[in-house]
Protein backbone atom coordinates (compact mmCIF):
# COMPACT_ATOMS: atom_id res chain seq x y z
CA UNK A 1 0.00 0.00 0.00
CA UNK A 2 1.58 3.44 -1.03
CA UNK A 3 1.74 6.19 1.69
CA UNK A 4 -0.76 9.06 0.98
CA UNK A 5 0.25 12.57 1.94
CA UNK A 6 -0.94 16.05 2.19
CA UNK A 7 0.35 18.88 0.91
CA UNK A 8 0.10 22.45 3.18
CA UNK A 9 1.11 26.23 0.76
CA UNK A 10 1.03 23.89 -2.42
CA UNK A 11 1.93 26.28 -4.86
CA UNK A 12 1.98 24.69 -8.36
CA UNK A 13 2.34 21.03 -6.76
CA UNK A 14 6.18 20.57 -7.30
CA UNK A 15 6.19 19.14 -3.78
CA UNK A 16 3.37 16.85 -4.86
CA UNK A 17 5.41 15.99 -8.19
CA UNK A 18 8.30 15.11 -6.16
CA UNK A 19 6.72 12.62 -4.10
CA UNK A 20 4.85 10.92 -6.52
CA UNK A 21 8.63 10.17 -8.32
CA UNK A 22 9.40 9.07 -4.38
CA UNK A 23 5.55 6.53 -4.62
CA UNK A 24 3.54 8.81 -2.66
CA UNK A 25 0.19 9.73 -3.46
CA UNK A 26 -1.10 13.49 -2.66
CA UNK A 27 -4.74 12.75 -1.28
CA UNK A 28 -5.25 16.69 -0.35
CA UNK A 29 -3.80 19.98 -1.02
CA UNK A 30 -4.09 23.49 0.10
CA UNK A 31 -3.31 27.06 -0.86
CA UNK A 32 -4.88 30.09 -0.99
CA UNK A 33 -3.17 31.72 -4.10
CA UNK A 34 -6.16 30.93 -7.26
CA UNK A 35 -3.08 31.92 -9.93
CA UNK A 36 -0.85 28.66 -8.81
CA UNK A 37 -4.27 26.45 -8.01
CA UNK A 38 -4.64 27.16 -12.06
CA UNK A 39 -1.18 25.56 -12.52
CA UNK A 40 -1.90 23.42 -10.45
CA UNK A 41 -5.24 22.15 -12.09
CA UNK A 42 -3.65 22.23 -15.63
CA UNK A 43 -1.03 19.58 -14.47
CA UNK A 44 -2.85 17.47 -11.84
CA UNK A 45 -6.24 18.72 -11.72
CA UNK A 46 -7.79 20.39 -8.89
CA UNK A 47 -9.57 18.07 -6.99
CA UNK A 48 -8.29 17.31 -4.08
CA UNK A 49 -6.42 21.54 -3.92
CA UNK A 50 -8.78 23.56 -1.67
CA UNK A 51 -8.25 27.31 -2.00
CA UNK A 52 -8.37 28.39 1.41
CA UNK A 53 -6.10 30.17 4.36
CA UNK A 54 -4.78 27.57 6.09
CA UNK A 55 -6.05 29.47 8.88
CA UNK A 56 -9.38 28.78 7.79
CA UNK A 57 -8.75 24.90 7.11
CA UNK A 58 -11.10 22.43 9.29
CA UNK A 59 -9.28 19.91 10.22
CA UNK A 60 -12.50 17.64 9.91
CA UNK A 61 -12.30 18.20 6.44
CA UNK A 62 -8.67 16.90 5.63
CA UNK A 63 -8.40 13.21 5.20
CA UNK A 64 -6.32 11.08 6.64
CA UNK A 65 -2.95 10.52 5.39
CA UNK A 66 0.76 9.55 6.79
CA UNK A 67 2.92 12.81 5.72
CA UNK A 68 1.73 15.98 5.69
CA UNK A 69 4.29 18.09 3.94
CA UNK A 70 4.70 22.30 4.75
CA UNK A 71 6.06 24.69 1.83
CA UNK A 72 5.40 27.34 4.41
CA UNK A 73 5.98 31.14 3.31
CA UNK A 74 9.33 32.36 3.57
CA UNK A 75 8.92 36.07 2.73
CA UNK A 76 9.47 37.12 6.29
CA UNK A 77 12.28 34.87 6.94
CA UNK A 78 14.69 36.01 4.40
CA UNK A 79 16.39 38.99 3.88
CA UNK A 80 14.11 40.15 1.51
CA UNK A 81 11.33 39.68 4.02
CA UNK A 82 13.77 41.54 7.20
CA UNK A 83 13.37 38.30 8.74
CA UNK A 84 10.23 39.35 11.13
CA UNK A 85 10.29 35.86 12.05
CA UNK A 86 8.14 32.56 12.44
CA UNK A 87 5.57 34.40 15.26
CA UNK A 88 5.16 38.03 13.97
CA UNK A 89 5.65 37.90 10.05
CA UNK A 90 2.47 38.64 7.91
CA UNK A 91 3.49 35.58 5.87
CA UNK A 92 5.58 33.16 7.66
CA UNK A 93 3.35 33.02 10.72
CA UNK A 94 1.26 30.85 8.45
CA UNK A 95 3.24 28.11 9.67
CA UNK A 96 1.24 28.37 13.03
CA UNK A 97 -1.48 28.14 10.99
CA UNK A 98 -0.58 24.43 9.50
CA UNK A 99 0.56 23.47 12.82
CA UNK A 100 -2.69 24.45 14.14
CA UNK A 101 -4.53 22.34 11.61
CA UNK A 102 -2.39 19.07 12.70
CA UNK A 103 -3.53 19.83 16.15
CA UNK A 104 -6.86 19.26 15.17
CA UNK A 105 -6.40 16.59 13.05
CA UNK A 106 -6.15 14.84 17.20
CA UNK A 107 -5.43 10.64 16.39
CA UNK A 108 -5.28 10.78 12.60
CA UNK A 109 -1.91 13.42 12.68
CA UNK A 110 -0.04 11.91 9.81
CA UNK A 111 3.63 10.09 10.96
CA UNK A 112 5.42 12.90 9.36
CA UNK A 113 5.91 15.97 8.62
CA UNK A 114 8.12 18.06 6.20
CA UNK A 115 8.89 21.72 6.65
CA UNK A 116 10.59 23.33 3.52
CA UNK A 117 11.68 26.52 3.87
CA UNK A 118 15.19 29.16 3.30
CA UNK A 119 18.17 28.74 5.14
CA UNK A 120 17.32 32.20 6.86
CA UNK A 121 15.11 30.41 9.03
CA UNK A 122 18.21 28.63 11.15
CA UNK A 123 19.36 32.19 11.54
CA UNK A 124 16.16 34.08 12.20
CA UNK A 125 15.93 36.05 15.78
CA UNK A 126 18.97 34.26 16.93
CA UNK A 127 18.21 30.60 15.55
CA UNK A 128 14.98 30.91 17.61
CA UNK A 129 12.76 30.55 15.35
CA UNK A 130 14.61 27.53 13.67
CA UNK A 131 13.89 26.58 17.81
CA UNK A 132 10.12 27.49 18.07
CA UNK A 133 9.57 25.25 15.20
CA UNK A 134 11.66 22.34 16.70
CA UNK A 135 9.71 22.93 19.67
CA UNK A 136 5.87 22.82 18.10
CA UNK A 137 6.54 19.70 16.07
CA UNK A 138 7.78 18.06 19.76
CA UNK A 139 4.50 19.31 21.12
CA UNK A 140 2.68 17.53 18.15
CA UNK A 141 4.61 14.25 18.94
CA UNK A 142 7.71 14.81 16.66
CA UNK A 143 10.98 13.61 16.70
CA UNK A 144 12.82 16.10 13.97
CA UNK A 145 15.74 16.07 11.85
CA UNK A 146 17.37 18.73 9.68
CA UNK A 147 19.32 19.31 7.04
CA UNK A 148 20.24 21.51 4.08
CA UNK A 149 20.09 20.50 0.39
CA UNK A 150 21.37 22.67 -2.61
CA UNK A 151 19.17 21.57 -5.80
CA UNK A 152 22.40 22.12 -7.66
CA UNK A 153 22.88 18.47 -6.58
CA UNK A 154 20.52 17.53 -9.17
CA UNK A 155 19.90 20.28 -11.26
CA UNK A 156 21.99 23.37 -12.67
CA UNK A 157 20.65 25.52 -10.00
CA UNK A 158 22.05 27.05 -6.95
CA UNK A 159 19.22 26.95 -4.45
CA UNK A 160 19.63 26.02 -1.00
CA UNK A 161 16.72 25.12 1.42
CA UNK A 162 16.44 24.16 4.91
CA UNK A 163 14.35 20.86 5.92
CA UNK A 164 13.32 19.76 8.92
CA UNK A 165 11.16 16.47 9.14
CA UNK A 166 9.55 15.19 12.08
CA UNK A 167 8.42 11.01 12.48
CA UNK A 168 6.31 10.34 15.47
CA UNK A 169 8.79 7.14 16.09
CA UNK A 170 11.91 7.27 14.40
CA UNK A 171 13.99 4.38 13.51
CA UNK A 172 17.96 4.15 12.90
CA UNK A 173 20.00 6.69 14.24
CA UNK A 174 22.61 7.92 11.63
CA UNK A 175 25.79 10.07 11.48
CA UNK A 176 26.05 13.49 11.74
CA UNK A 177 26.87 14.23 7.92
CA UNK A 178 28.46 17.76 8.01
CA UNK A 179 27.95 17.75 3.81
CA UNK A 180 24.22 18.34 4.68
CA UNK A 181 23.86 18.92 8.17
CA UNK A 182 26.63 22.18 8.43
CA UNK A 183 27.03 23.96 11.86
CA UNK A 184 24.04 26.81 10.86
CA UNK A 185 21.72 23.65 11.32
CA UNK A 186 23.22 20.89 12.87
CA UNK A 187 23.55 23.02 16.48
CA UNK A 188 19.83 22.08 16.62
CA UNK A 189 20.89 18.16 17.48
CA UNK A 190 22.51 19.44 20.48
CA UNK A 191 19.58 21.22 22.04
CA UNK A 192 18.96 19.47 25.21
CA UNK A 193 15.45 20.47 25.39
CA UNK A 194 14.42 18.90 22.07
CA UNK A 195 13.59 15.92 21.05
CA UNK A 196 16.20 15.21 17.76
CA UNK A 197 16.98 12.16 15.60
CA UNK A 198 19.56 11.98 12.93
CA UNK A 199 18.21 9.67 9.91
CA UNK A 200 20.83 7.43 8.17
CA UNK A 201 21.35 8.60 4.55
CA UNK A 202 22.72 8.05 1.74
CA UNK A 203 25.76 10.49 0.47
CA UNK A 204 23.58 12.60 -1.87
CA UNK A 205 24.90 13.25 -5.63
CA UNK A 206 28.07 15.81 -5.31
CA UNK A 207 26.88 19.36 -6.57
CA UNK A 208 26.84 20.49 -10.17
CA UNK A 209 29.21 22.12 -11.84
CA UNK A 210 27.58 22.91 -15.33
CA UNK A 211 24.17 22.25 -16.94
CA UNK A 212 22.51 25.34 -17.92
CA UNK A 213 23.75 25.79 -21.66
CA UNK A 214 22.21 22.41 -22.02
CA UNK A 215 18.44 23.01 -20.67
CA UNK A 216 18.06 26.52 -22.06
CA UNK A 217 15.03 27.27 -24.37
CA UNK A 218 16.39 27.31 -28.45
CA UNK A 219 14.41 30.65 -29.39
CA UNK A 220 13.95 31.58 -33.06
CA UNK A 221 16.11 34.88 -34.08
CA UNK A 222 13.26 36.76 -34.68
CA UNK A 223 11.82 35.81 -31.15
CA UNK A 224 10.29 38.86 -29.46
CA UNK A 225 11.86 37.82 -26.32
CA UNK A 226 15.15 38.77 -27.36
CA UNK A 227 16.62 42.49 -26.62
CA UNK A 228 17.56 44.92 -29.38
CA UNK A 229 21.02 45.83 -29.93
CA UNK A 230 20.22 49.18 -27.78
CA UNK A 231 19.25 47.14 -24.90
CA UNK A 232 21.55 44.71 -25.05
CA UNK A 233 24.87 47.68 -25.62
CA UNK A 234 23.32 48.70 -22.20
CA UNK A 235 23.70 46.06 -20.60
CA UNK A 236 27.41 45.16 -21.81
CA UNK A 237 28.24 48.90 -20.45
CA UNK A 238 26.69 48.79 -16.91
CA UNK A 239 29.42 45.65 -16.28
CA UNK A 240 32.34 46.18 -14.01
CA UNK A 241 36.05 45.76 -15.94
CA UNK A 242 35.93 41.93 -13.99
CA UNK A 243 32.33 41.08 -15.46
CA UNK A 244 33.49 42.91 -18.93
CA UNK A 245 36.42 40.52 -19.22
CA UNK A 246 34.41 37.50 -18.52
CA UNK A 247 31.92 38.53 -21.37
CA UNK A 248 35.07 39.40 -23.73
CA UNK A 249 36.50 35.91 -23.20
CA UNK A 250 32.78 34.12 -23.56
CA UNK A 251 32.13 35.99 -26.39
CA UNK A 252 35.07 34.90 -28.07
CA UNK A 253 34.86 31.42 -27.71
CA UNK A 254 34.27 28.34 -30.46
CA UNK A 255 31.22 26.84 -28.95
CA UNK A 256 27.70 28.65 -27.69
CA UNK A 257 27.85 29.36 -23.74
CA UNK A 258 24.98 30.97 -21.61
CA UNK A 259 25.17 32.42 -18.44
CA UNK A 260 22.67 34.31 -15.88
CA UNK A 261 22.48 37.56 -15.01
CA UNK A 262 21.54 39.86 -12.12
CA UNK A 263 20.95 43.17 -12.03
CA UNK A 264 22.06 44.72 -8.98
CA UNK A 265 22.74 48.62 -7.66
CA UNK A 266 26.62 49.00 -6.74
CA UNK A 267 27.48 52.51 -5.57
CA UNK A 268 23.71 53.90 -5.87
CA UNK A 269 23.67 52.82 -9.93
CA UNK A 270 22.13 49.53 -11.66
CA UNK A 271 24.34 47.04 -13.04
CA UNK A 272 24.90 43.46 -14.54
CA UNK A 273 26.38 41.19 -12.56
CA UNK A 274 26.45 37.55 -14.66
CA UNK A 275 27.48 34.49 -12.84
CA UNK A 276 30.82 32.47 -13.86
CA UNK A 277 29.54 28.96 -13.95
CA UNK A 278 27.14 27.14 -16.42
CA UNK A 279 24.87 27.23 -13.56
CA UNK A 280 21.39 29.27 -13.08
CA UNK A 281 21.40 31.99 -9.94
CA UNK A 282 18.66 30.52 -7.57
CA UNK A 283 15.32 31.58 -9.45
CA UNK A 284 12.68 33.42 -7.69
CA UNK A 285 9.34 35.08 -8.28
CA UNK A 286 9.96 37.81 -10.92
CA UNK A 287 8.32 40.54 -9.83
CA UNK A 288 10.67 43.13 -11.17
CA UNK A 289 13.51 44.36 -10.19
CA UNK A 290 17.23 42.57 -9.21
CA UNK A 291 14.63 38.94 -8.40
CA UNK A 292 14.34 38.48 -12.07
CA UNK A 293 17.47 36.52 -13.92
CA UNK A 294 18.29 37.45 -17.90
CA UNK A 295 20.45 34.81 -19.79
CA UNK A 296 23.07 36.08 -22.14
CA UNK A 297 24.77 33.73 -24.85
CA UNK A 298 27.55 33.87 -26.27
CA UNK A 299 30.09 32.75 -28.52
CA UNK A 300 31.51 33.03 -32.22
CA UNK A 301 31.61 36.72 -31.52
CA UNK A 302 28.35 37.24 -30.60
CA UNK A 303 26.19 38.49 -27.68
CA UNK A 304 22.66 37.83 -27.30
CA UNK A 305 20.39 38.09 -24.04
CA UNK A 306 17.26 38.13 -22.82
CA UNK A 307 15.06 37.18 -19.97
CA UNK A 308 14.69 33.78 -18.57
CA UNK A 309 11.38 31.82 -19.77
CA UNK A 310 8.59 29.70 -18.07
CA UNK A 311 10.47 26.19 -19.76
CA UNK A 312 13.42 27.40 -18.72
CA UNK A 313 12.13 27.59 -14.92
CA UNK A 314 10.49 24.42 -15.22
CA UNK A 315 13.25 22.46 -16.10
CA UNK A 316 16.05 24.21 -13.80
CA UNK A 317 13.21 22.60 -10.98
CA UNK A 318 12.91 19.38 -12.25
CA UNK A 319 9.78 20.01 -13.92
CA UNK A 320 10.60 19.36 -17.10
CA UNK A 321 6.92 17.86 -18.51
CA UNK A 322 4.93 20.61 -16.45
CA UNK A 323 2.20 21.98 -18.65
CA UNK A 324 1.84 25.67 -19.59
CA UNK A 325 -0.60 25.94 -22.30
CA UNK A 326 -2.44 28.70 -21.93
CA UNK A 327 -0.23 29.84 -19.11
CA UNK A 328 0.74 33.68 -19.09
CA UNK A 329 4.91 34.07 -19.19
CA UNK A 330 4.78 36.12 -15.89
CA UNK A 331 2.35 33.60 -13.91
CA UNK A 332 5.03 30.72 -15.01
CA UNK A 333 7.92 32.24 -13.60
CA UNK A 334 6.45 33.57 -10.48
CA UNK A 335 4.62 30.14 -9.71
CA UNK A 336 8.24 28.08 -10.21
CA UNK A 337 10.44 30.77 -8.51
CA UNK A 338 8.02 30.20 -5.19
CA UNK A 339 8.45 26.70 -5.45
CA UNK A 340 10.85 23.65 -4.00
CA UNK A 341 12.73 21.57 -7.03
CA UNK A 342 11.10 18.18 -7.57
CA UNK A 343 14.43 15.95 -7.15
CA UNK A 344 15.14 17.60 -3.96
CA UNK A 345 11.80 16.39 -2.71
CA UNK A 346 12.25 13.14 -4.39
CA UNK A 347 15.19 12.58 -1.86
CA UNK A 348 13.80 14.08 0.85
CA UNK A 349 10.68 11.86 0.55
CA UNK A 350 12.47 8.67 0.00
CA UNK A 351 15.61 8.83 1.96
CA UNK A 352 14.26 10.61 5.45
CA UNK A 353 10.46 9.70 5.07
CA UNK A 354 9.46 6.97 3.09
CA UNK A 355 12.59 4.68 4.81
CA UNK A 356 11.81 5.71 8.16
CA UNK A 357 7.84 4.89 7.88
CA UNK A 358 8.76 1.88 5.80
CA UNK A 359 5.65 1.29 3.53
CA UNK A 360 5.86 -2.04 2.90
CA UNK A 361 5.00 -2.15 7.74
CA UNK A 362 1.96 0.44 7.39
CA UNK A 363 -1.46 -0.87 8.99
CA UNK A 364 -4.12 -0.84 6.77
CA UNK A 365 -5.67 2.42 7.24
CA UNK A 366 -9.36 3.72 6.61
CA UNK A 367 -8.27 6.74 4.30
CA UNK A 368 -10.73 8.70 3.43
CA UNK A 369 -12.07 9.19 -0.54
Amino acid sequence: MSLKSLEFFAGIGLARAGMAKAGIETVWANDYDKHKQEMYKGQFGAGEYVLKDVHDVDPDEVPTADIAWSSSPCTDLSLAGGRIGLRTGRESSAFFGFTKVLEGLGERRPRAVVLENVPGLASSHGGDDLRAAAQTFNELGYSVDVVALDARRWVPQSRQRLFMIGITDPRGEGDLDTNIRPDWVSWLQTEKNLRTHITRLPRPPEPLTFGLSAVVEKLEDDDPSWWDPERTRKFIDSMSPVQRARLDVLQHSDEPVARTAYRRTRQGRPVWEMRSDDISGCLRTARGGSSKQAIAFMGNGQVTVRWMTGREYARLMGAHDYTLTDIRQPQALYGFGDAVAVPVVEWVAKHMVAAQLDASTVKATNYEE
